[in-house]
């Protein structure tokens, strides 16, 4: 027989190995930790954070100046796993900034890259209170099965703070012992990837993180800002660091969209720039949610494999997500919840409007800059983008020295004739292609010319025996001295269809009358008009497929 327990008898008990699952093997770097401690400082109104690390004995600590906790709060706030500081339906803190956390879990990471970790924290005028937790023990308990219950955390050994103690009289300092990795990045690198994670500490005055009593800010992404060519502002934005951008090769492109994000994309000049030197850390487009960051390289959703995305970075807000009852964020809180509502239509529009736009203006800017831009933008035929490549390459010989006192203006002329030459570098190649495959067509079909065509092609050679003889030169300057390598394209159209019935079937014939006049301006490398390159451009069209099938068909 079976005798059931009285309800009040039951209760949930939960094993220690659920920390496992929920933080300690979640989180990725040593960013991520200095993360959940930084964003907790700031739900706690600190208005600074320190970070001290000793590589020598394998040691860091962070301190914060925050209101502190009492024995209850660290019992009741700090040690209960999943306790939330929204659970009252509050969203901001008493000073009004919007709160980080969510969930109640990110403080396991703090366990997560050090064997012993120490929390010491007290409010105004109370002494501190706190605990060591032993990761060794918590093993121990974990494999043992233990509930949270039967593992007290150790005492604290007051000594680790002696020196940070002196003037901390509000606030909590954590000291992480034994370190399971080592920390490789230098002082300079780790503060670059603060300024890259943690938007507000560089936005807002009343907070400041501080690495070894060295501020980060601004100036830590000094690298990034030089090396940035082009910006596009997401609905206006504007921060310090894009004030500081300065140094760019085109004017901002402002981007606008009704869904309630602000940010920016930028692109640098070479994908190493984007490398956070010493680190394997890169600059990415990163998705932050009330300063803080949530989503890295959201183009990881949405992937292009154009060759741009090696060159962008940048930073979207979309606070909007974080409002009352939403929660999109993933238990590591190192990610969205992708099927989000909200990040399916930021992802949307990036895919359908902000990046077809940043991808044909990057590729516009480069390549008006004399550098490589996206082969696979559609915007610009392989013949195009050959002949800028090599109106680029040129314009390099021409350029002045550094010194020189007309440099400026000479890179001026060159930058206004580029589109020019570029037009009329491919319509000479155009010309010189079509006009001797003709010649050749004409030598194989062994046509023989009439004697007016003879006659214009010995009057060519005799003003060019002229001219030679006025520059002195007794060498022979033509690879062929035959009559056709004196003939232009509409002399040498009449010869291949000068056997047709009437004036109307020479088509390829008049098509060279009607492109001879302006051709002849590219011949002597003048400017076009845009009309005289339209009308170029058609009647090039029409000769070349005539002479593709002309050459092509020889039996006709």
């Amino acid at each position: 027989m079976t005798t059931n327990k009285p309800e009040s008898d039951f209760k949930f008990e939960i094993s220690l190995s659920v920390l496992n699952h929920l933080g300690r093997n979640l989180y990725r770097n040593f960013i991520t930790v200095l993360g959940e401690a930084i964003s907790n400082a700031w739900d706690a109104d600190a208005k600074n954070v320190w970070i001290v690390i000793d590589r020598e004995i394998s040691t860091f600590s962070i301190k914060d100046d925050g209101v502190g906790m009492d024995a209850d709060d660290f019992q009741s706030k700090f040690l209960k796993i999943g306790y939330s500081k929204r659970a009252d339906g509050d969203m901001t803190t008493s000073s009004g900034r919007p709160y980080i956390g969510a969930k109640g879990i990110g403080k396991l990471a703090l366990l997560s890259c050090a064997n012993r970790v120490s929390v010491f924290t007290k409010k105004k005028g109370q002494d501190y209170v706190g605990g060591l937790i032993d990761n060794s023990g918590l093993d121990e308990a974990i494999k043992n099965d233990l509930t949270p219950d039967k593992y007290p955390l150790e005492g604290l050994n007051y000594d680790l703070v002696n020196k940070q103690s002196v003037t901390h009289d509000r606030g909590t300092i954590i000291i992480f012992e034994e370190t399971k990795e080592k920390i490789r990045s230098s002082i300079a690198h780790l503060k670059k990837l603060l300024a890259m994670n943690f938007h507000f500490s560089l936005i807002d005055p009343e907070f400041s993180i501080f690495v070894n009593n060295e501020e980060v800010s601004i100036s830590d992404l000094n690298d990034l800002i030089n090396n940035t060519e082009f910006v596009w502002l997401i609905n206006n934005y504007e921060d310090e660091f894009v004030s500081a951008l300065s140094g760019l090769k085109h004017n901002k492109v402002t981007l606008t969209t009704t869904l309630d994000i602000h940010g920016f994309i930028a692109s640098v000049e070479k994908p190493r720039n984007l490398k956070i030197t010493g680190t394997e850390e890169r600059a990415t487009i990163d998705l932050f949610v009330n300063g803080r960051l949530r989503e890295k390289n959201i183009l990881r959703h949405i992937p292009t494999q154009r060759i741009i995305e090696s060159y962008i970075y940048g930073q979207i807000h979309f606070d909007l997500m974080d409002a009352e009852g939403k929660d999109p964020f993933t238990s590591s809180r190192e990610g969205i919840v992708e099927d989000d509502e909200n990040f399916q239509s930021l992802l949307d529009y990036l895919k359908r409007d902000a990046l077809p736009q940043i991808f044909d203006d990057w590729d516009n800017f480069r390549l008006n800059r004399g550098e490589e831009g996206d082969q696979e933008n559609p915007r610009k035929t392989r013949k195009q983008r050959k002949v800028r490549d090599l109106y680029s390459v040129t314009r390099e010989e021409y350029r002045p020295d550094q010194d020189a006192s007309g440099k400026d203006k000479v890179e001026e002329w060159l930058t206004d004739l580029q589109d020019d030459a570029e037009f009329n570098i491919s319509a000479y190649v155009d010309c010189f292609l079509s006009e001797n495959l003709v010649r050749k067509f004409l030598i194989t079909k062994d046509i023989k010319l009439n004697p007016s065509i003879k006659k214009e092609a010995d009057d060519w050679r005799k003003r060019e025996a002229t001219r030679k003889g006025e520059a002195n030169i007794s060498f022979a300057i033509r690879k062929a001295d035959n009559d056709l390598s004196y003939l232009g394209m509409d002399s040498l159209a009449f010869s291949v269809e000068g056997n047709k019935d009437t004036r109307k079937q020479h088509s390829l014939w008049i098509d060279a009358v009607s492109y001879r006049p302006v051709r002849n301006v590219v011949g002597h490398t003048g400017l076009l008009t845009d009309n005289g390159k339209s009308h170029l451009t058609l009647k090039y069209e029409n000769i070349k497929a005539r002479v593709k099938k002309l050459v092509s068909e020889e039996d006709d």
